[in-house]
Formats: structure tokens, C-alpha cells, sequence
């Protein structure tokens, strides 16, 4: 009966593991991509900006896009959206690590946050980029919707 509770649960060491893991490995990502210049990083949301509203454009003829405020509007959310994964898979690791609740809440955006300061000192190194107080912000802010959604599917 153990045995089967256990295989449904899976080894609890290895998904500790690979849920820390999960959370090094966005954390990574995000520096890599800290680390690019300026020209490249404006050239990669450039790319999505571009690819995101022409489709829009498509599926609404007619609609007047503005591709410089769009690729303004994909670097924002970038960093709202980055902070809310990086809040989503950092609750999840300190939920496998045993620790609940308010605890787990704040220490995940505390995380967060400390990370997305360190981020913005990391890009004063980059050329072309520069640290700024609201990415910070935009960053904690994607990181505390990311804690409330994992608390609320927690729940259910």
C-alpha cells in the first residue's frame, strides 16, 4: 500500500530536485538575457513586437499599430510576466522544501525581488543597458500576482 501511495507521488528527493532546479535554471535564463547588449535585446523584442502585432493587426483589419509603443509595451510585460513565472516555480520549489503558508509567500517574492535587484546591478555592467527602479517594480509586481495565482490553485 505504501509502495502505490509512493508511485503516485513520485520520489519526493527527486522532484525537490528538479522543482529547485526549475527555479536556478529561469533564474539563468533571465541573466542570460540581462547579459545582452543593448542592440541585441532591442532586437529581440523588436522581433516579437513585430510578430505579436501583425498578427493582431490580421485578426483586426484596419487597427492602427504603433510598432515602436508596441515593442515599449512587449519589453514591460516581459519583465512582469518573467517575475511571475520565476514567483510560480519558487513557490512550488519551497512548497516541495516544506515550507507553507505566509512564510512561503513571502519568502518567494523576497526572492523574487532580491533577484530582480540584482538583475538591474547586473545590466549597469552590460553596454548600452541600464538599471532602472521601475523594472524593479514591474518585476516585484509580476512576481507577487505570481505568488497569489500559485496560493489560489494551491487551494483548489
Amino acid at each position: 500500500m505504501k509502495n502505490q501511495m509512493q508511485d503516485r507521488k513520485g520520489n519526493p528527493r527527486l522532484i525537490f530536485i528538479v522543482s529547485w532546479a526549475a527555479v536556478f535554471l529561469w533564474m539563468g535564463i533571465i541573466f542570460y538575457l540581462s547579459a545582452q547588449v543593448a542592440s541585441q535585446s532591442d532586437e529581440l523584442s523588436q522581433g516579437i513586437a513585430e510578430r505579436l502585432f501583425s498578427a493582431v493587426a490580421k485578426a483586426f483589419p484596419g487597427l492602427n499599430v504603433d510598432y515602436i509603443q508596441s515593442n515599449f509595451i512587449v519589453r514591460k510585460s516581459a519583465h512582469f510576466l518573467t517575475y511571475l513565472v520565476l514567483s510560480l516555480l519558487t513557490m512550488n520549489a519551497l512548497r516541495r522544501s516544506g515550507i507553507k503558508g505566509v512564510r512561503q509567500i513571502a519568502i518567494a517574492i523576497g526572492i523574487c525581488v532580491l533577484y530582480a535587484i540584482s538583475d538591474e546591478v547586473h545590466q549597469l555592467f552590460v553596454p548600452g543597458r541600464s538599471g532602472q527602479i521601475k523594472d524593479v517594480l514591474l518585476d516585484s509586481g509580476g512576481a507577487i500576482v505570481g505568488a497569489a495565482l500559485h496560493r489560489l490553485f494551491e487551494r483548489r
